[in-house]
């Protein structure tokens, strides 16, 4: 079970007051946990051992890189995405709240800053000549292993829009690449009815699965400097088009790692579909493999957006709930919204492959809010690396 430490105790540690502890807590270094009822926050013990490391380091550029890199120190500045205390926000607004109303275009238009009728206009984009044939060679492969090549070739022919200043004419940019998003995932042409409807009547489902896949792509819209936003923001900082960048978070999302991870999800539960649950995943535990889908850093109570999605599916399906508990008895963590995207995929019987595609129309909408962000800039996401190679002259200084 997760160890967890009183203010007291927290500030002792670190070796600093409670009003630098409190300032630690607004700057995201560390996250205070006040469920439950208790009287005062307490910290996740395993996170003030981390901050406390880190301090210790001091600024040697290796060690602070390390620091960083690693769910360590903030590197950068943003103004799109907050998650603190175990909530997400979208620009200020909770994205629980949104996400039960809204729809991804109306959230996109919220990252984006511009007017949701600006960016999805009457009339859907452009589908380049070749698309009917690369769809069709396509056909029936997952989305994971689709999506990069078909959006790749469908944006070829993006609107000139992106590379304007005229922020009307960016925002139908935007919006004109999130609804090809779309087309490549449903395997069908752009449309300009709601991107959750499309989805809804490609995948045959009805008014409550459509809320549903609403609320997933809602939830999936952004979640701060994770790996494919920081791809984007990269890509873009070099003056490269948001279509570039919507490429390369959409090939950094592949990753086993990432999006990569409901693959591996959609493993577990082929492997654990009949007998004891428990038993399958001691099993997997005893032999090293790990259970994907569960635990995350920013979230030690639990994933907010996997615990709204899972809620709405619970009542008609258990089994999710079965998996949830034996999971956190063994390794006492939480679902992430990797295990919840997939839970939605098979509650609603939508394609193999469909919770990658959920995940990744979308966090489109984050990938072009982080490239309009970047692209607002001058400066060129360029870090240096700490070497630690054979040195010149053949001297190896490894460790030195």
């Amino acid at each position: 079970m997760p160890h967890y430490l009183s203010s007291a105790e927290a500030a002792a540690r670190l070796g600093v007051s409670r009003q630098t502890l409190y300032a630690y807590v607004s700057r995201g270094l560390l996250h205070a946990d006040n469920d439950g009822g208790q009287r005062e926050s307490r910290y996740l013990a395993a996170e003030v051992e981390q901050l406390a490391a880190q301090r210790t380091r001091g600024r040697k550029p290796k060690e602070v890189a390390k620091a960083t890199l690693n769910w360590g120190l903030p590197v950068l500045e943003s103004a799109i995405t907050l998650i603190e205390d175990g909530q997400l926000y979208y620009r200020g607004e909770n994205a629980l709240d949104l996400a039960a109303s809204r729809g991804l275009e109306e959230v996109a238009a919220h990252l984006w800053q511009c007017d949701a009728g600006a960016a999805f206009g009457p009339l859907a984009p452009a589908w380049p000549a070749t698309m009917p044939a690369l769809m069709a060679h396509h056909r029936g492969r997952r989305a994971e292993e689709a999506l990069l090549p078909l959006f790749t070739a469908a944006s070829e022919d993006a609107p000139t829009a992106l590379w304007q200043k005229s922020a009307p004419r960016q925002a139908e940019g935007c919006g004109a690449l999130l609804r090809l998003m779309a087309a490549c995932l449903l395997g069908a042409a752009p449309d300009d009815a709601p991107i959750h409807l499309q989805c809804a009547r490609a995948w045959g489902v009805d008014a409550d699965g459509a809320e549903l896949i609403r609320m997933a792509l809602t939830l999936c819209a952004d979640h701060e400097l994770n790996a494919s936003s920081f791809t984007a923001r990269c890509i873009a900082s070099t003056g490269a088009s948001l279509r570039a960048a919507v490429v390369g978070g959409l090939a950094a999302l592949t990753g086993g790692k990432h999006g990569g991870t409901t693959a591996r999800g959609e493993a577990l539960w082929d492997e654990i579909n009949d007998g004891d649950i428990g038993g399958k995943m001691r099993e997997r535990l005893a032999r090293g493999d790990d259970l994907p889908g569960f635990g995350h850093h920013l979230y030690p109570n639990g994933d907010v957006r996997a615990m709204a999605l899972l809620a709405r599916i619970l009542p008609g399906d258990p089994r999710p709930q079965r998996i949830v508990e034996q999971a956190f008895a063994l390794v006492g963590q939480h679902p992430s919204v990797d295990f919840a995207l997939v839970a939605v995929r098979r509650h609603l019987r939508l394609p193999p492959g469909a919770a990658f595609g959920l995940f990744a129309l979308g966090r489109t909408a984050g990938w072009i809010a982080h490239g309009l962000e970047q692209r607002g800039g001058e400066n060129l996401i360029r870090p240096r690396a700490a070497y630690i190679g054979r040195r010149p002259g053949g001297q190896d200084r490894r460790g030195v």
